[in-house]
């Protein structure tokens, strides 16, 4: 087996080992593939979707028309320069078009599969990120990432590291996916056990009815069924986000939610958003679900006073009704699938107001209801656990594949 030592590359500047390809694309005429920068995995760099796809809005939704696109050929690397800490490179394997906020590098002094990991290592990817500019929408230029010094050892050595990376990688993605599909087996445990009890309760022995709610089916006969108004109050009237006391109050939005689970990830403040549209207040204990892409099962329960935006319902139970109870049940996969029927009626999916109001719901007994919450709590959190472990050793596996990149590209490691 032969290896070639580890040793320092000679570094030259990016611009001087690759030329920017700068054709853009033809127009609506134009039926070569698209890429946009969601065409890419983040630090993977592989395509996700059908490479031969021709529809451009089957690869992306970045809004850019047919005119506003580059051009690449197979061999290109493309990088992403919009939000460049994604990590987004990959090598073009067909002709196509893409995005703007992709650069298009055609090499000249190095080898692709070699550039794309240049690409995708850490010191790269961290002085690009440094040198962006927009706080919203943060983007480097080429100017700067022209300038950056890359290591540009033989190519022999380029062609013998990146094959080296992609078998290690390869290995390092197998154990990625197997811990991957291991979360989402636990995801489709939590939905089935949560949907079982607040469907059909505890007890497998009790006697069912027909609820007379199509997208609900059966439940146990002694539950009581109620139109959604009358066991929640959707709470109405929005307050000016800009003036106290509510400009330093806790703000949840949809992106603060974790889909699927309940779990409040993060808050920050209007003041914090610069928000100047107006929130709904919340009291502790009322239920937050989001209205728009139900499909995300994203609701959660206010811990204290807080407001909520405009895209959330703020949901407060009346009498009979459990608040931690109404979580889970608007968590159900009844609940969701009626949720994304309903809302695919709309160019934007979401839930108005007046089709949550009508819809009838089951009510099991008050003590009942505390019962299975207690359940439900006492069940995921076994799964949580395991969650959390598997959710560790995914971040250890790609932490190791990162520092295996930058190692290797920066001629740090042996490669064999």
């Amino acid at each position: 087996m032969s290896s070639l030592a580890p040793r320092p590359a000679v570094a030259k500047r990016l611009k001087y080992v690759v030329a920017l390809r700068r054709s853009r694309g033809e127009g609506a005429g134009d039926e070569r593939p698209y890429i946009g920068l969601e065409s890419i995995e983040s630090s993977t760099g592989r395509l996700i979707g059908d490479p031969a796809a021709t529809d451009e809005s089957a690869l992306s939704a970045s809004g850019q028309s047919d005119s506003l696109s580059n051009t690449f050929e197979p061999g290109d690397v493309l990088f992403g320069k919009l939000r460049p800490y994604l990590a987004k490179a990959w090598v073009a394997t067909f002709q196509g078009r893409c995005t703007t906020e992709l650069l298009v590098m055609q090499p000249v002094e190095t080898e692709s599969a070699f550039l794309r990991y240049v690409c995708l290592s850490r010191g790269f990817i961290d002085a690009v990120d440094a040198s962006t500019f927009g706080s919203k929408m943060p983007r480097a230029d080429w100017d700067f990432i022209g300038n950056m010094p890359i290591p540009v050892p033989p190519l022999p050595k380029q062609r013998a590291t990146a094959d080296f990376l992609d078998r290690e990688t390869a290995r390092l993605d197998a154990m990625v996916a197997a811990k991957e599909r291991v979360l989402r087996l636990l995801a489709e445990k939590r939905r089935a056990l949560i949907t079982r009890a607040v469907t059909r309760g505890l007890d497998p022995r009790a006697p069912l009815r027909d609820s007379g709610i199509p997208w609900l089916g059966e439940i146990p006969a002694h539950w009581e069924t109620s139109k959604f108004t009358w066991s929640v109050f959707i709470i109405e009237g929005q307050v000016d986000p800009e003036v106290e006391p509510y400009v330093t109050m806790p703000l949840i939005a949809p992106n603060h939610v974790e889909s699927g689970t309940g779990r409040l990830l993060s808050t920050e403040t209007a003041a914090d958003q610069g928000a100047i549209s107006g929130k709904y207040l919340c009291r502790r204990g009322d239920v937050i679900y989001s209205k728009i892409r139900p499909s995300l099962r994203k609701a959660t329960i206010a811990v204290e006073d807080c407001l909520c935006s405009a895209d959330m319902y703020p949901l407060r139970s009346r009498e009979g009704m459990e608040p931690e109870f109404l979580l889970l049940f608007l968590l159900s996969e009844p609940f969701s699938t009626w949720a994304v029927l309903e809302s695919n009626r709309v160019a934007m999916p979401k839930i108005n107001r007046e089709a949550l109001s009508d819809i009838r719901i089951p009510v099991p007994p008050p003590q009942e209801q505390r019962a299975l919450v207690r359940f439900i709590t006492q069940e995921t959190a076994g799964l949580d656990k395991v969650r959390t472990a598997t959710e560790r050793t995914i971040a250890l596996l790609m932490e190791r594949r990162a520092a295996l990149i930058a190692a290797a590209v920066t001629g740090q490691l042996e490669v064999v």
